[in-house]
């Protein structure tokens, strides 16, 4: 009996572990004042470069490609405003796929982190 609790336990964890990687990551709150953008702007202070990613070969066939993109871009966000930039010029997005998977199994956006005068 205890056995057979331990493997409930260890499925449960597992389950919610598969389960948390379907969603796209949130913005915290300073990461949702971070804007996006394509052109590399001019006259503003650069504070470094910055990585945001999500999913792995586990939890990427079960997120959808959307998600990942979307979260790899929240994590880009969230990692800005902690470095105390409010705008990020991405340079490159890269998509993971598995020889085993459906699709992409991991999304990274790479960009450069800007403080900028808010308006």
């Amino acid at each position: 009996m205890k056995t057979q609790s331990v493997t409930r336990a260890a499925l449960a964890a597992v389950s919610a572990l598969v389960l948390a990687g379907c969603a796209a990551t949130q913005t915290t709150k300073q990461g949702a004042d971070v804007e996006i953008v394509t052109q590399k702007p001019a006259g503003f202070r650069l504070l470094g470069e910055v990585v945001g990613s999500q999913g792995n070969v586990f939890s990427g066939d079960f997120t959808t490609d959307e998600n990942l993109l979307i979260g790899a871009r929240n994590d880009l966000r969230n990692k800005a405003a902690a470095m105390g930039g409010n705008l990020v010029h991405a340079q490159d997005a890269m998509h993971s796929t598995h020889p085993n998977s459906r699709g992409a199994v991991k999304s990274t956006v790479v960009g450069s982190v800007f403080a900028c005068p808010r308006k």
